[in-house]
């Protein structure tokens, strides 16, 4: 009789999960598919094509695709290259507290067309939940003051590094994040910053003093460690993230993940203090043949022109690691890192890393989250390119997702040492 298992059958997103096939005919050719609907009925599917080894059973730890969304062994690829049956929608988990994310794995006759494979019944299939959030992890609104958002505190005693979470242009307020990252063992503060509850629907300035402000809220919360907090930002929120880095003392410890070493469009206001925006040139834009539009260059002209006040002082910060997808259409953030680590050279530091990965997209999210190369953003009118290749841009959500934990460790969790 034919089984499909998984191991564990729920488990947090960023966790992996052991999938087997027994009882085939050796050798065997199947067809396997997963399926994920979201909170808004948007339907995404993944497909690959496997061998059964000598005695009938496919692991895919061990066994290798021979084709569909990927080839090679790959344990999570079903999960990585689920893609919306919609041009331009994105996966993003909205209820993390109360439900899963459920994926319905199918395994298939080979012979069976894509096209017929929704209405033809599966020799075997099982359900496995994904999760954003672990057992015992309290959600509360970070509501006080100006600051709009959401904590999350671990479950277990004792005080936690408090960090907070600054998604890019999609605006509004993401929680996935955040709730990962208290999952793992940090505060984590999921902060708002436009298009959310009574915030302005569009940044026509930004007041590093509301950010002051969030800072201050996560440090006087008794469960926060202190006496600095950390910054885990992507894209529009690295912006952000740097000059908070840059002004705020009580950061000390920041991740910056394909983000400018500049400021993008609006100035940055703290106190009497204006940072001006390096200005754009929009005719160097493209559309690809998808219909998403490339904004990597229109910096270019004016990075090699502006003076050098146009940049962020950079070397005023503390500790940070540049995170960059060599294949980010929507920035051009290995240029951008590269011209910041050099600016940090010349002024003898040596607190920053710059992990560049090749084939990564802009949106590296946490694990086993699917690529995304394009989508919708509410303040455009059109679908940004994110861009990147299945294959390595899974490897380097992996990868890098380990990194920003050990790196968050290391600068916010003080090491004890022994008088005896």
């Amino acid at each position: 009789m034919i089984q499909l298992t998984a191991t564990p059958l729920s488990a947090l997103d960023d966790e992996p999960m052991h999938i087997r096939f027994t009882g085939l005919t050796p050798f065997q050719i199947v067809f396997l598919q997963a399926s994920l609907e979201d909170e808004r009925r948007n339907m995404f599917h993944s497909y690959v094509y496997y061998k059964a080894n000598e005695v009938g059973e496919v692991n895919l730890k061990q066994a290798a695709s021979l084709g569909g969304d990927y080839v090679g062994v790959q344990p999570m690829g079903l999960f990585w290259s689920l893609k919306s049956e919609k041009v331009g929608i994105k996966l993003f988990k909205r209820d993390v507290m109360n439900s899963p994310f459920q994926v319905q794995l199918k395994l298939c006759d080979p012979a069976v067309l894509l096209t017929h494979i929704v209405s033809t019944p599966p020799i075997v299939c099982l359900t496995l939940e994904r999760w954003y959030v672990a057992p015992g992890v309290t959600r509360t609104q970070g509501k006080e003051g100006h600051i709009r958002g959401v904590l999350f505190i671990p479950p277990r005693e004792g005080h936690f590094p408090g960090v907070i979470d600054l998604f890019g242009i999609l605006s509004g307020l993401m929680e996935s994040w955040a709730s990962l990252l208290a999952s793992r063992g940090s505060a984590a503060l999921a902060l708002a910053y436009c298009n959310y509850e009574d915030l302005p629907p569009k940044l026509e300035k930004l007041d590093l003093e509301y950010f002051e402000e969030a800072v201050n809220f996560l440090l006087r919360h008794p469960k926060i460690l202190g006496p600095g907090i950390g910054i885990v930002s992507i894209s529009r929120g690295a912006e952000i993230g740097l000059s908070m880095a840059i002004h705020l003392k009580q950061v000390t410890a920041t991740v910056l993940i394909n983000g400018p070493n500049f400021i993008i469009d609006v100035p940055h206001v703290y106190h009497d203090q204006i940072s001006q925006t390096l200005g754009f040139s929009p005719q160097y834009s493209s559309i690809s043949n998808l219909g998403f539009i490339k904004l990597q260059n229109i910096f270019e002209e004016n990075k090699n022109n502006a003076n050098k006040a146009a940049f962020l002082p950079i070397e005023k910060a503390q500790g940070f690691p540049f995170i960059v997808g060599e294949e980010d259409k929507n920035v051009n953030s290995k240029a951008h890192a590269q011209q910041a680590t050099e600016r940090l050279k010349r002024h003898g530091k040596k607190n920053w890393t710059l992990q560049s990965y090749p084939g990564a997209g802009h949106l590296i999210e946490p694990p086993h989250s699917p690529l995304c190369c394009g989508s919708n953003v509410p303040s455009f009118h059109i679908a940004m390119y994110w861009r990147g290749e299945v294959i390595p841009h899974g490897a380097t959500q992996e990868h890098s997702w380990k990194e920003i934990q050990k790196f968050l460790r290391k600068h916010l969790i003080p090491v004890v040492t022994s008088r005896f």
